[in-house]
């Protein structure tokens, strides 16, 4: 028997909430269709502009004192398995600045199915990073230390609650709790899915995140430019007009990192509870001298690279009962030739569409669009890699970047 799938592409530039209903006894792929699209009047409002949230707003403030947990974030490692990441410390930022001990605080979760009854402990591991710019005028930062720690052993589809932190200070969080996802196979799928892109951190990402909040999903793919920290100085907050007029000197745009620690506070209220899967965009190259790039995306977010026998954390895979995600890298060499394409095929290949029926994609920039700016901005990356996702009968992706 032939097959046509139609691939269908969606360029995201805020949000989109994709819900997923039982109504039948199989829930229909595109092998079934094409069906006719259900939409939304997009909000023209959204369209006008808005203004960066200052650092002292209250959704952006540090609200823990000493060592204990912030920033607090869960990404899928697998059906029985999941990261918790968090930030305990103080960031710095100035001329001079003396990076943390990550081996002064321990990485601990406890968990378990009933609340204050914790059964299980895991142990993790802890790192800083700096980002560091040495000309006149710019500003050095090291962050908080920043915590990552995979608990395993969970049941799919089955609710867990969880405390994070330090427990020989003692520092521990206050009680989250997550549901894990359901498990692989053709009857069983998330709830409701978020997809979101280019959220920065603006009344207008504030508007976003509460309708995202208000949908109540059970998973979210962020598909990158999450914080616009390299613009804040430029063209938020009071930052300067022109960049290179005020900083003659600096051969690269300082990024300012404490809009990632604000951003972790504004999104620990959902992603504290929801897994959060994030791919790199443009905005978080950020680079610094030497040629280090992406250091803030690298560091903060933990994913299930090695988990889905990926050797980087710019692209990976997952399951979600009956979706396996495929999150690319477009930033990263993406030839036929790379390792990259390398991994793709055999994940690809590797795909049971009996146990995962739906397959789905993501990265940051379209192939297709026709806004000006950037039309065709990635058409190698397309001319390498569209025949792949053709043959392997890749249902939906996408993307973000158009966010003009």
């Amino acid at each position: 028997m032939n097959y046509f799938t139609p691939w269908i592409p969606v360029t995201i530039f805020c949000i989109i909430i994709i819900q997923i209903k039982l109504v039948t006894s199989q829930i229909p792929t595109t092998l079934k269709g094409p069906f006719k699209p259900v939409t939304r009047k997009f909000d023209s409002s959204l369209r006008r502009g808005s203004d960066d949230l200052a650092m002292d707003h209250p959704l952006l403030k540090k609200n823990v004192t000493g060592n204990f947990p912030e920033q607090i974030s869960l990404a899928i490692s697998s059906p029985t398995s999941m990261w918790v990441s968090w930030v305990t410390g103080d960031a710095q930022i100035g001329s001079n600045v003396t990076a943390l001990d990550p081996a002064s605080v321990a990485s601990e979760v406890w968990y378990g199915k009933e609340s204050g009854k914790y059964t299980s402990k895991q142990k993790g591991n802890s790192t800083v990073y700096s980002q560091l710019y040495p000309f006149e005028g710019l500003l050095n930062y090291t962050s908080g230390i920043i915590h990552h720690v995979r608990i395993d052993g969970l049941e799919p589809g089955t609710k867990y609650y969880y405390k994070c932190g330090d427990s020989s200070i003692p520092a521990m969080s206050e009680e989250h709790v997550f549901e894990t996802s359901p498990p692989s196979g053709p009857n069983s799928y998330p709830r409701r899915i978020a997809v979101v892109g280019d959220l920065g951190l603006t009344s207008n990402s504030s508007t976003t995140m509460d309708h995202v909040v208000m949908n109540d999903p059970s998973l979210i793919l962020m598909v990158g430019d999450l914080t616009y920290a390299n613009q804040y100085r430029t063209i938020g907050g009071k930052g300067v007009p022109c960049f290179s007029c005020a900083f003659p000197d600096a051969p690269i745009r300082e990024t300012y990192q404490p809009r990632w620690d604000g951003w972790g506070r504004f999104m620990e209220p959902l992603i504290s509870r929801v897994p959060m899967m994030v791919i790199e965009g443009n905005h978080e190259i950020e680079p610094q001298v030497a040629g280090v790039t992406f250091k803030s995306y690298l560091t903060r977010f933990s994913v299930p690279a090695e988990e889905s026998g990926s050797k980087s954390n710019f692209y990976y895979s997952f399951d979600a009962g009956g979706i396996h995600f495929i999150m690319l890298g477009a930033y990263v060499d993406y030839n036929s030739t790379g390792s990259q394409y390398a991994w793709l095929k055999e994940d690809l290949h590797g795909v049971d569409r009996t146990r995962t029926p739906w397959l789905v994609a993501a990265w940051h920039p379209p192939w297709y669009n026709s806004y000006s700016s950037h039309y065709q901005e990635f058409e190698c990356m397309r001319q390498e890699m569209e025949a792949l996702l053709y043959q392997y009968r890749v249902d939906i992706v996408f993307s973000g970047h158009e966010s003009c």
